[in-house]
């Protein structure tokens, strides 16, 4: 992608919500070159779209912004991975892919490791509790995520750290714009990622455990005589990635946006902290006002019309869950921020056979979160000497740092 381009998809990504504005505005759709699709920001166009996942592909969903080099693609290529993916998979291997996630994810596997959550975040808000000042993003945005999902999945503590490094650098790959020198890094930070998940795999397979990896790894050597192959361990180092990078960034960058608003608006972090019990309904009014997967791509399979525009086979359209979440069609006021509106169904989390499954680990992260930070530093102000800049993104819309006081 050549920098004049990208400077333009960066000032999009860095607010996207005039260009969904003026979408839902359109008669039919757009299309925005900078995305290379069709833009849908109106909330029926998604459902509609989200409704039809035979008609409206999701093979291309991670499609990324930025190519790596050949040089940084020869290191992957030693790696792990590249196999389909739950996210990125349609009908019957999409519901054999997701099963096992649902499973491991379910209301009784949540409840269990919320103890543990809670107790890491209390240790991580003790780390900094008085200095006086923190970076959030570094200090526990980052840091709570992994620490749970890891617990979840059965790596040890240990790897944490290395595997969220690894998350981001995917990220970082894949969406932003990097010399070839750091691509290499990169590219060499993801590998080691794979080859501790890896190692994670092989162990389980030797001696299987009540967790996520363990579910995987049976659901990938399924109806073979009980080894595992090479392929095999691909395919569920595929599942791992995924799984583990979604479980981490997005949470992540759900606390940071979430509390980033709660402190620009202040008389509504005021009222949480006087009102903890308005605490649930923060984390649905903050999900939907910036919403932290902005959207996926879909491919259309066969000439379809949607919102009156006849599309083609083969053409890509953005679904935009953070349009969708500022439809004064469905949502009053829909560019207020205000934790006291009747909690309203939004698209936060996605809907239909690709909703996230993690979405309540993520809520109850989000909530903890907010529990800890209103009771233990009811003075928590933005550092008024770093402006917050937002990461450039579609697909885990965060601060890049956010500095606070008290």
């Amino acid at each position: 992608m050549d920098r004049e381009r990208h400077d333009v998809l960066d000032e999009l990504q860095r607010d996207p919500y005039p260009h969904y504005d003026r979408a839902r505005r359109a008669e039919g759709l757009i299309r925005v070159p900078e995305l290379d699709a069709w833009l849908v920001a109106r909330d029926a166009d998604v459902r509609e779209v989200l409704r039809r996942p035979d008609e409206f592909s999701s093979a291309n969903s991670l499609r990324p912004d930025v190519l790596p080099s050949p040089a940084a693609l020869a290191v992957l290529g030693g790696g792990f991975g590249g196999r389909p993916v739950v996210v990125t998979t349609d009908g019957a291997l999409h519901q054999q892919l997701r099963a096992p996630i649902v499973r491991a994810l379910s209301p009784a596997r949540v409840a269990a490791v919320l103890p543990f959550a809670a107790e890491r975040a209390a240790a991580l808000v003790d780390g900094f509790v008085k200095d006086g000042r923190v970076e959030l993003m570094a200090a526990y945005a980052r840091r709570l995520p992994g620490d749970v999902i890891g617990r979840i999945v059965g790596l040890d503590p240990a790897d944490v750290p290395a595997v969220v490094h690894g998350g981001h650098r995917a990220e970082e790959l894949l969406f932003r714009p990097l010399a070839e020198d750091e691509q290499i890094a990169a590219a060499e930070d993801v590998v080691a990622m794979q080859r501790i998940m890896d190692r994670c795999v092989r162990e389980r397979h030797a001696e299987p455990r009540e967790d996520l990896a363990t579910e995987i790894v049976a659901s990938v050597t399924e109806g073979s005589d009980g080894g595992l192959t090479m392929e095999h361990r691909h395919e569920a180092v595929s599942h791992l990635q995924n799984l583990l990078i979604a479980g981490h960034l997005t949470t992540t960058a759900l606390i940071g946006t979430t509390v980033l608003h709660l402190l620009r608006h202040r008389r509504q972090w005021e009222l949480l902290c006087a009102e903890p019990e308005r605490i649930p309904a923060a984390v649905e009014e903050a999900a939907r006002y910036d919403t932290v997967l902005q959207g996926f791509r879909r491919l259309t399979t066969c000439p379809v019309t949607l919102a009156g525009t006849e599309l083609p086979p083969g053409e890509e359209v953005f679904v935009a869950f953070g349009g969708a979440n500022r439809d004064p069609a469905r949502h009053a006021r829909p560019d207020e921020f205000d934790i006291t509106r009747a909690p309203e169904r939004h698209l936060a989390f996605g809907f239909g056979v690709h909703g996230c499954p993690g979405a309540q680990l993520a809520r109850e992260q989000l909530r903890l979160t907010l529990e800890e930070l209103t009771r233990r530093l009811p003075g928590l102000r933005l550092a008024l000497d770093h402006p917050v800049t937002m990461r450039p993104t579609m697909i885990h819309r965060s601060p890049y740092r956010l500095h606070l006081t008290w």
